[in-house]
């Protein structure tokens, strides 16, 4: 059994969180005693287990406070995306039946502007406060710092990033075990990844996330110190590798292009040597990319395959993804297939849509007609990607199934033409999609973020058309390349490819 409550008898005084840009730091004495505090607070608004609680909350420790509060308070804890608007926070906040909402004064106008129409609500806000939120430090103030007297364990109810549609709210039947009982993955974490009490955790990830905020609460329950950066820079990522001699870190396939794009003396400046286990996820990562990681870092990446639904779960080493480079890995805690149409399984090395069975059970929340639509005939659940198991049952991943481009009678997936246009020199980021085309049905579209914007231009687009005919057939080459100064990337790394493609169908607003 671990929990952050054990390690504030046993290591008070040890730095639970450390803000990287601030350095303000949350011991486990701090985070035990302010996490009790707000649970009390939640109990004396009349919130009872299996209750919401909503935040939007930028990178910063009160995020572990109230998420470690709603967890022994047998609440559900909805973190909202501070990167979204208005109406789109407000859809989140009605849709999970939030009954408080606590907020971070740094993130701007749109909280104030969600107020308004939140009476309903009790609202927080962490120093300095401003009307009409409450000040959080001082409705905790007088509040005991010991654990509320009807402790369970609550859960996380997350949103998808919306990336192709109206975000969907997964919620889980909450658990009966005891707080201090860890979930499955602990033991991933400790088993494969070798964490242990000492080990120094880096998250450069938006605690929004499911991820981010999963990992760094698991360390929690080892006693690990949480180094959170407040926002993603690639050579600040280096820096605090090698001086704070960070071990374990999360990264998404973005996060090393950005890294690996740095001046070979910017990236040789930093000594890294103290990483012992890099994990990643949250889309494919090029094999190229993952190269030349691991011969920069040395093969120490593992890889897995999940969504924030947990019905399934995959994950490779780096030894395994050396005999099958471009794998997710094998299925943990479940059964996966790979289906037709019809749902039904398919042979190996066949491309279909992957599904799940025997993982965590969950359901689209207020929305029945999404869940169902997710499960197969024979009950098996799907996030929608589209693959193929080899014959000894490791996953590879194509793409999603919507973003599938269909030109000509041909069925092109946009991931494999842009893990070969991220690996050029002059490109930053890249996305690939399918406009209308009056003769072929769709065409391909690769829209650039190069690396310097003054290389934009007629030029460029035939350079990177040269080098995608080398290595992809006719069909799949684009047939326009349009360039960009940023793309529309949630800071997860995650594409909202769903916008690009609005733009060329029509259907973005003006």
């Amino acid at each position: 059994m671990t929990h952050p409550t054990i390690f504030a008898r046993t290591t008070p005084e040890k730095p639970a969180v450390v803000m990287a840009e601030s350095g303000s730091v949350l011991t486990y004495a701090e985070l035990e005693a302010r996490s009790n505090r707000t649970a009390h607070l939640l109990r004396s608004l009349g919130l009872h287990r299996g209750d919401c609680v909503a935040a939007m909350l930028d990178n910063c420790t009160e995020m572990f406070e109230l998420a470690w509060a709603t967890h022994r308070a047998g609440l559900y804890f909805t973190a909202i995306s501070t990167r979204l608007t208005k109406v789109e926070a407000d859809y989140i906040l009605r849709d999970c039946g939030a009954k408080a909402f606590f907020v971070s004064p740094r993130i701007g106008t749109v909280t104030d502007e969600l107020a308004a129409g939140l009476s309903d609500l009790a609202l927080f806000m962490s120093a300095p406060a401003r009307p009409p939120f409450r000040s959080w430090e001082e409705a905790c103030a007088s509040l005991p710092e010991t654990p509320i007297a009807d402790e369970s364990a609550g859960d996380v109810m997350l949103y998808s990033s919306g990336t192709t549609g109206r975000p969907k709210g997964v919620r889980r039947a909450l658990s009966d075990d005891s707080i201090l009982v860890p979930p499955a993955m602990v033991g991933l974490l400790t088993d494969a990844y070798g964490a242990t009490q000492e080990s120094i955790y880096l998250c450069p990830a938006p605690l929004y996330h499911a991820a981010p905020l999963g990992w760094s609460m698991m360390c929690h329950r080892l006693g690990m110190t949480v180094l959170v950066m407040e926002k993603f820079d690639a050579e600040t990522v280096l820096r605090l590798i090698e001086q704070y001699r960070v071990t374990h870190g999360q990264f998404v396939p973005t996060h090393f292009t950005r890294m690996l794009k740095l001046p070979a003396e910017t990236r040789n400046r930093h000594d890294v040597s103290s990483l012992k286990t890099v994990f990643h996820a949250a889309a494919p990562c090029p094999i190229p990319v993952k190269e030349a990681m691991m011969e920069w870092w040395g093969p120490i990446l593992h890889e897995y395959y999940a969504g924030t639904e947990g019905n399934g779960f995959t994950s490779i080493g780096p030894a395994e993804w050396m005999l099958k480079k471009g794998s997710v890995g094998r299925a943990m805690g479940c059964d996966i297939y790979v289906c037709d149409d019809q749902g039904d399984p398919l042979p190996a090395n066949s491309t279909g849509r992957i599904f799940f069975s025997g993982g965590a059970g969950f359901a689209y929340y207020n929305d029945p007609v999404k869940t169902a639509e997710t499960f197969n005939k024979h009950g098996w659940s799907t996030l929608g990607d589209v693959g193929h198991l080899d014959e000894d049952g490791y996953v590879f991943l194509t793409d999603r199934a919507t973003f599938m481009i269909i030109s000509g009678g041909v069925n092109i997936y946009p991931q494999e033409i842009e893990n070969l246009l991220v690996t050029h020199p002059k490109v930053m980021d890249v996305a690939v999609i399918g406009a209308p085309d009056e003769e072929m049905g769709e065409k391909v579209v690769a829209i650039i973020q190069p690396v310097d914007i003054a290389d934009s231009g007629p030029e460029l687009a035939e350079e990177l058309r040269v080098f995608c005919r080398a290595s992809l057939s006719g069909v799949k080459v684009p047939r326009q390349f349009d360039f960009t100064e940023e793309l529309p990337r949630h800071p997860t790394g995650k594409l909202y490819k769903r916008l690009l493609r609005d733009r060329y169908w029509g259907k973005a607003p003006a």
